[in-house]
């Protein structure tokens, strides 16, 4: 079963066609980030990959006035 999540689309740190590709991105940035949770997503249309900061998640606590889009979470980094 996929997980669906939300995001605002303008948070995304980035957007791949190639999902080893948007991976390896992920890993770098979380280095980066220092050891932050990051997630690749894959959008509803099944045609691309955005990663995402796991804290960015749109919840019922933070929905407010937010521009939301469903993904289906492709791997937790």
């Amino acid at each position: 079963m996929d997980e669906i999540v939300f995001f605002n689309p303008g948070d995304s740190i980035g957007n791949f066609h190639d999902h080893n590709e948007a991976v390896k991105t992920a890993q770098i940035y979380k280095e980066k980030e220092h050891n932050k949770r990051v997630l690749v997503v894959h959008g509803v249309d099944n045609q691309n990959f955005d990663i995402f900061m796991a804290d960015d998640i749109i919840s019922h606590d933070n929905e407010k006035n937010a521009v939301q889009k469903p993904y289906k979470i492709s791997d937790r980094i």
